[in-house]
């Protein structure tokens, strides 16, 4: 699956605009780039890092906690393993000799 990054919560790791590979179902550790859905609408799809687990659920952060807008298990608490799309595997686009600094 393919996903569009929008928003500055992950910033530097990733930045709006930049495509992401997505393995769906796959397995994830602490410290894995996730995409989950939205607790409060989960048609939304948000990406982020799987931090730790609670029992069976995971903690999802945002790397860049000061963005505007930003919607992390800081605000919405743990989300189950149900709530988990994919592990991301790959950033493809742009690449990085175009990616501005």
């Amino acid at each position: 699956m393919r996903v569009r990054v929008e928003g500055d919560s992950m910033l530097p790791v990733l930045r709006p605009g930049d495509w992401l590979w997505v393995r769906r179902g796959a397995r994830v550790r602490a410290g894995d780039l996730v995409v989950a859905r939205l607790p409060s609408d989960p048609s939304l799809l948000i990406v982020k890092r799987a931090a730790w687990r609670e029992g069976e659920d995971w903690w999802l952060e945002s790397e860049n906690q000061r963005a505007s807008g930003r919607r992390d298990s800081w605000d919405f608490g743990a989300v189950p393993p149900s709530s988990l799309v994919g592990r991301v595997v790959l950033r493809y686009w742009p690449p990085p000799f175009l990616r501005a600094r």
